[in-house]
């Protein structure tokens, strides 16, 4: 009785756990559209809804989202999104925020090279890991 019930618990698991995955997927859907709009408060909403609903922080999963091909900084900064790109920089760790990206190139070298590091959030990057 107990192998039985051990067999379908771990069933339950992997029936489980790809809907997870596809539900945070749905709960992250429109975090672009929120960064590109600059909406701190919906931005807010989203991330702790992600922490409270799967216990993931910011970090977690910054490296998996990419909107217009860029990282959820990085396109904050393109879209002139301070309030938004402030809030993540604040959220993330100063190892999450150092790590080299896709391109090979870490989220400071990048604004640098792409004019950005003196904007807000470019400021607030350089405070953030120095």
């Amino acid at each position: 009785m107990k192998k039985s019930a051990l067999v379908l618990f771990g069933l339950a698991t992997l029936v489980v756990s790809p809907l997870s995955v596809a539900d945070i997927n749905d709960d992250l859907q429109n975090i672009c559209t929120i960064v590109k709009n600059d909406d701190k408060a919906e931005l807010r909403k989203k991330v702790k809804q992600v922490q409270d609903d799967y216990n993931l922080r910011l970090g977690d999963y910054y490296d998996g989202i990419s909107c217009g091909g860029q990282s959820l900084i990085r396109y904050s900064m393109e879209n002139n999104a301070a309030e938004v790109g402030t809030f993540m920089i604040k959220k993330m760790s100063k190892n999450d925020l150092q790590k080299v990206e896709k391109d090979g190139m870490a989220l400071q070298q990048w604004a640098e090279a792409n004019g950005h590091i003196t904007t807000a959030i470019g400021q607030e990057l350089i405070s953030r890991i120095s």
